[in-house]
């Protein structure tokens, strides 16, 4: 009774409030795909990821199975798992891609094992993001495909690189075999017309991922974006080296491709940064990355003839910041060159009410098999615990549209 008069009140405050454009308190559209049963299941899931306690002892307890080889995986896919995987596999994959198909909503399909750093797993992840863009090519609901250059290369090697140390022979043919691997995926998604996300790193090897990338769009990028940089907007510089990408697409004839993220590696790279004692390259405040991240969106918008864009984002206002932009600068909403994405499992009253609305929204879906996921699930749940009322926000929605189902039946 309580929940369905908190419904009521928030839907009376919604209908009192009509200035913006699209309303990501509709749990009617965020959550139509969704049956009772699968609502009340994450209705306990992002419950227990509400719990910091209950995250922590979980997550270590979950590590020692694991390692000593307890059968937990029936515990974990058809919970974290099943909540923000697609599957274990490409062909499990597909029930996720059509869901959110039907949703106007495409697919990013993300292999998301972490690798062993060798040059057979190097082989083997090539080989996987190659078949993510063979799949996308056969499907109208995959329009981008992703990889992190440290799946297909050893990350000190591309440290090296970047601190301009000179390489052996051996390592000179290592790098040689990460350039060829990422030229292959890049290819192939220029053959296709498959957009490829290539994300950002650590900042200590990010400039060597950074450059390697610039080749790719320079081959690759001549009559549209289709290999994208990752631009982690809570490093301070960013912007600067936003608009220095631009100006040198400009002068060689290419497109940038663009994606927009706020960060990812936040407490490591001020770790790093005071164990080493150089400047912390990451902005002094949430505040400021909020409004470099606008900046960012600005500086792309109105550039749209050589610029697309991904806004990699779960911050409703940033959502509302760039909508505001494209009416301002009477940008089409479907427009090709500008993409809202969120993370699968997370966050889909902003990705549903936006394709809803018209725009064009994409999930990362993340696949593999459980036990070497399992690091990227572990992640998910620290970060929504993290993220200041990240769960509590997705349980409240999950807990509003339970009540607003019931009311609706009674």
């Amino acid at each position: 009774m309580l929940a369905c008069f908190v419904y009521l009140l928030h839907l009376f405050t919604t209908c009192m409030n009509p200035d913006k454009p699209v309303s990501f308190d509709n749990t009617a559209v965020a959550f139509a795909s969704k049956s009772d049963v699968e609502l009340k299941k994450m209705y306990l899931l992002f419950a227990t990821m509400n719990n910091n306690t209950l995250v922590n002892t979980g997550s270590s307890l979950v590590q020692k199975a694991l390692k000593w080889h307890l059968p937990v995986k029936f515990l974990i896919k058809p919970t974290i798992f099943q909540q923000f995987c697609g599957g274990e596999t490409l062909p499990e994959c597909n029930t996720a891609i059509q869901k959110l198909g039907a949703a106007h909503i495409g697919t990013i399909l993300d292999y998301s094992v972490e690798g062993e750093n060798n040059e057979n797993s190097f082989d083997r992840t090539c080989k996987e993001i190659l078949a993510t863009i063979e799949k996308a090519n056969t499907s109208p609901h995959i329009p981008f495909s992703v990889f992190k250059v440290t799946g297909v290369g050893d990350s000190t090697l591309l440290q090296k690189i970047q601190d301009r140390e000179s390489l052996s022979a051996a390592e000179e043919k290592a790098y040689k075999r990460v350039v060829d691997r990422v030229n292959s995926i890049c290819q192939r998604a220029h053959a296709y017309g498959v957009k490829v996300f290539v994300d950002a790193e650590e900042s200590w090897f990010q400039e060597t991922i950074d450059q390697l990338t610039y080749d790719m769009m320079a081959a690759y990028n001549k009559e549209k974006a289709i290999v994208y940089n990752t631009y982690q907007l809570y490093r301070h510089d960013r912007l600067e080296v936003l608009e220095r990408d631009y100006n040198t697409a400009l002068a060689n004839g290419y497109h940038l491709g663009a994606k927009l993220v706020r960060g990812a590696y936040l407490e490591k790279e001020a770790r790093v940064a005071q164990e080493k004692g150089y400047a912390n390259p990451i902005n002094p405040s949430k505040e400021a990355t909020d409004q470099l991240f606008n900046e960012a969106l600005t500086f792309c918008v109105v550039r749209l003839d050589r610029i697309a864009i991904c806004a990699g984002t779960h911050n409703e206002e940033s959502c509302y910041f760039l909508m505001d932009l494209m009416a301002k600068h009477q940008v089409d909403k479907a427009d090709e060159r500008i993409y809202f994405a969120q993370l699968y499992g997370m966050s889909d009253n902003l990705s549903y009410n936006l394709a809803h609305a018209g725009y064009n929204v994409a999930k990362y879906v993340p696949y593999g098999p459980v036990e070497a996921v399992l690091p990227y699930l572990l992640r998910r749940a620290a970060e929504n615990t993290a993220i200041a009322g990240q769960s509590s926000r997705e349980f409240n929605l999950v807990k509003k549209e339970i009540a607003r189902r019931k009311l609706k039946v009674a």
